[in-house]
């Protein structure tokens, strides 16, 4: 395929098998065990999905954009989805559909060579470090992530998949070609199953830097932390209803909140309590729905210091047909006045792959940040 010299030319490479662990409470897919696993528990792709959401922007904005995609699952289906025609590269699998790291490489190195103006890529911090693998054997070029994964402490995805083609659109029109580099992490998946976190940096792409359309890098707790956070668990748990789930997401704060109620807590999980007991650990979605189908609940986030995510991020458990049955008024929201201020007056963010969820949790919602302190605070997708 000869290089392309047309205007608005868009890369295109989808992780078919991203974020297949998030509702099932794996907390990723990397390693063909957890993917087997998430298969066995009912997980569905979700990447082709959240990748035609960015793409119907892009349709809507330059119905005349050229895509260059690698083949099936891995591009050109949700391309053509959304009405394109792209260009299709050589990934060098039988199956795209279930591919495997090298692809991913080779198809980021197959368009580069092409010369498109910005790639577009579906997953999640994993698919990230393949593409900035392969731009240091490639020709440079700006690129940005569509958010698919179960962890994205990378700072090179977009907010939301709306927003990836809302800003890829403007890019490749030429309304906004300012650039960074940003930051490529990802995390030991293994000890992450393990409640453990290790976050490295593998290295840097270019990124569009279109006002906030870009997340921030996830920022780590403090030690300092730990009497706001038993402040903030006192208040809830204070707060909490007799007869009623309480559906207790992932992270330091919320831990805090478990501990008060002398149980234990997955870290990096979703447990419920009743009544101030443990009734299920590290629930994935479909043990959320089955607990919920006659019980009144609430859900209790924290806050992702850094990017201000409270769904979407780590916590795809609580999916959007759980806060849905729950009702969007019994969301809890806990973050220390620390947290809160470090955001520097961005918004709190939601991700929940439901953009008519994503308008209606959008607004005010108050934050508990202490004994009896609740702070009203903006929430924006």
């Amino acid at each position: 395929m000869a290089a392309i010299i047309c205007q608005h030319s868009l890369g295109l490479v989808i992780n078919p098998i991203a974020g297949m662990g998030g509702s099932v409470g794996l907390k990723g897919t990397d390693g063909a065990d957890a993917l087997m696993r998430a298969r066995a528990l009912g997980a569905l792709p979700a990447a082709q999905r959240r990748a035609g959401d960015a793409l119907a922007v892009i349709a809507d904005a330059m119905p005349s954009a050229h895509i260059v995609a690698a083949p099936g699952a891995m591009g050109a289906d949700a391309a053509r989805a959304a009405g394109f025609e792209p260009s299709i590269v050589d990934v060098g699998a039988s199956d795209a559909s279930d591919t495997a790291a090298e692809h991913t490489r080779r198809a980021v190195r197959e368009i580069a060579r092409l010369g498109v103006e910005l790639l577009l890529f579906a997953g999640g911090d994993g698919t990230a470090r393949d593409v900035c693998k392969a731009m240091a054997a490639a020709q440079p070029m700006p690129a940005l992530g569509i958010p698919a994964g179960v962890k994205m402490h990378s700072a090179v995805f977009a907010l939301t998949p709306r927003r990836a083609g809302e800003t890829a659109a403007r890019f490749a029109s030429g309304d906004a070609r300012a650039t960074a580099e940003r930051e490529v992490m990802d995390i030991d998946e293994d000890a992450f199953r393990q409640g453990a976190v290790s976050a490295a940096l593998y290295g840097y792409l270019i990124v569009p830097s279109d006002g906030d359309a870009v997340q921030s890098t996830k920022a780590g707790g403090a030690d300092d932390e730990h009497d706001a956070m038993q402040s903030i668990a006192a208040q809830i748990v204070g707060d909490m209803q007799a007869d009623t789930l309480y559906i207790i997401g992932p992270g330091t704060t919320t831990r805090a909140i478990a501990d008060a109620l002398g149980m234990d807590k997955t870290l990096l999980g979703v447990d419920v309590a009743l009544n101030g007991r443990l009734v299920a650990a590290d629930a994935n979605e479909a043990e959320l729905l089955r607990l919920t189908q006659d019980t009144p609940a609430k859900i209790v986030v924290g806050v992702i210091g850094g990017q201000g995510y409270i769904f979407g991020r780590g916590n795809q458990q609580l999916s959007a047909r759980l806060i849905r049955r729950v009702g969007i008024r019994s969301v809890i929201v806990a973050a220390t006045r620390r947290k809160i201020l470090a955001l520097g007056g961005k918004p709190l963010r939601v991700d929940t792959g439901d953009s008519a969820l994503d308008d209606a949790l959008s607004g005010y919602i108050g934050v508990v940040t202490g004994a009896r302190e609740t702070h009203t605070y903006r929430v924006a997708c």
